[in-house]
């Protein structure tokens, strides 16, 4: 492992950041054949691209800016946003040539990303919002000087179309003690939406690489914790929960 760091700022806390890393790159394998034509951001749910629902919610909080990372028929994604996203200031970060994976695109887009907190987002994700704004609500909870991370959670009971057997414990105020063991499982489930301090990405390895790295430090030194989303969320991973999400929300 390749020992690097980059200087930050301090933490100005409490307030939504002004930047969104989209996570766009995937090659979407389990979305397959849907994904021949398409990458997995452009597929739709009720009727709009998974990204454009990113989109409305980054719009929604007023995150002015993003970050979007871009492999798989990036040409087709690029043009998609040139012309979709509007009111929100686009940066593609490039990974034609090798796909980085979660970690090794934050490590990739470190230099467009800024010093303050940012928010991660997986772009095919599709969550809606309970009584507050989930973007909001994270904002709400950060606090820099105790937290490296902080990841938006569901109970595993209602995390739609999931087939896992959940991802963290968490204590009583919040404070992620554990990742799920072998054979066991674990009460929350990752919703792709988190927000990271900048002074995380560091001493990675070369290449492609997961952002449990990052996670697993933050969780040894007590810094990351987590924030149960009071709405839906859908795990649009495969063909079929593309209706299981559709037919929950045409429900109501």
């Amino acid at each position: 492992m390749t020992t690097r760091t980059m200087g930050i700022r301090p933490d100005p806390g409490g307030r939504v950041p002004e930047t969104a890393m989209v996570m766009a790159a995937g090659l979407g394998k389990r979305m397959r054949p849907l994904t021949a034509t398409r990458p997995k951001p452009l597929i739709e749910v009720a009727g709009k691209p998974l990204i454009d629902h990113v989109f409305d919610r980054l719009r929604s909080a007023g995150i002015g800016r993003a970050v979007v990372n871009v492999h798989y028929m990036a040409d087709a994604l690029e043009a998609h946003l040139r012309a979709r996203a509007k009111g929100i200031d686009v940066v593609v970060s490039d990974e034609r040539r090798r796909l980085m994976e979660t970690g090794g695109g934050l490590v990739q887009a470190r230099g467009l990303l800024g010093d303050d907190p940012i928010l991660c987002v997986n772009s095919d994700n599709l969550w809606i919002d309970g009584p507050i704004d989930a973007i909001r609500a994270l904002a709400a909870r950060w606090d820099g000087d105790a937290m490296d991370a902080l990841l938006l959670l569901v109970p595993l009971a209602r995390a739609h179309s999931h087939g896992g057997k959940g991802d963290f414990h968490i204590d009583a105020f919040g404070r992620i003690v554990g990742r799920r063991k072998p054979g066991r499982l674990a009460p929350f489930v990752y919703t792709g939406v988190q927000i990271l301090h900048p002074r995380v990405i560091r001493d990675w390895p070369e290449g492609p690489f997961s952002t449990n790295l990052f996670w697993e430090r933050a969780i040894a030194a007590g810094r990351a914790w987590g924030v149960v989303h009071q709405g839906l969320w859908f795990d649009v991973g495969t063909p079929v929960a593309i209706g299981e999400a559709e037919a929950v929300l045409a429900d109501g």
